[in-house]
């Protein structure tokens, strides 16, 4: 069995291809009591039988190195989309008021408008009202601690005041009342939407009394 693997050493040694070969020494050792080693380049310990050869051994030649895989390609980009400028919308036109179809009234079977009243405040603001007789107003006062001191605060009090009235005379009734039309129908345009329906059906009603009236003429 030694000898088989001797021979079987020497044989790997000794066989050479392309690959460029080294020199090895193989010792053959018998020591004594027969027992049979083999040995690589280490010579045979004292005492012992020692068998020598030479041989030749290929280089180990290094694996050849293989090239990493090239990326797999991404698809290209899709090209950006073109931006396309949003025209802002266009504001609705201003609500024009509507006013009531023109009366089909006669003149001879027209009637003079009702009363209107040109009235002032207690604070010398003039405005026009169909009621001669307005209610008082509560105008509040300032108040003041015992102090004297008006930014305390202390308590709530008021005084009544009531608007004086007196009636336009007829010969400037009509004229009265068309401003009171412009009034109404400018506090309309400007109105809160919660308020518009309300002086939409007062500016109808001032219209029908311009039109169906001698002042509508």
């Amino acid at each position: 069995m030694p000898r088989l693997a001797f021979c079987l050493l020497i044989a790997i040694a000794a066989a050479s291809g392309a690959a460029r070969a080294q020199t090895t020494v193989i010792y053959r050792c018998t020591d004594a009591q027969g027992a049979l080693t083999i040995q690589n380049g280490t010579a045979c310990p004292k005492g012992s039988k020692q068998e020598k050869r030479v041989v030749d051994t290929p280089m180990a030649v290094p694996a050849a190195t293989m090239p990493p895989p090239a990326p797999a390609a991404l698809p290209p980009s899709p090209p950006p989309k073109p931006i396309v400028p949003v025209a802002a919308p266009t504001p609705p036109p201003p609500e024009r008021p509507q006013s009531p179809p023109a009366s089909t009234i006669a003149d001879a079977d027209r009637l003079p408008p009702p009363p209107i009243f040109q009235c002032n405040t207690w604070d010398n603001d003039r405005y026009l009202s169909e009621d001669g007789a307005p209610k008082p107003r509560c105008v509040a006062l300032q108040t003041t601690d015992l102090s004297g001191d008006p930014a305390s605060g202390i308590g709530q009090a008021c005084e009544e005041k009531t608007d004086q009235c007196q009636r336009v005379p007829d010969g400037a009734a009509c004229d009265a009342w068309k401003k009171r039309q412009r009034e109404v129908e400018a506090s309309w345009r400007f109105a809160k939407a919660a308020d518009k329906q309300t002086l939409q059906e007062e500016f109808a009603r001032v219209t029908r009394i311009v039109n169906e009236s001698t002042c509508g003429k």
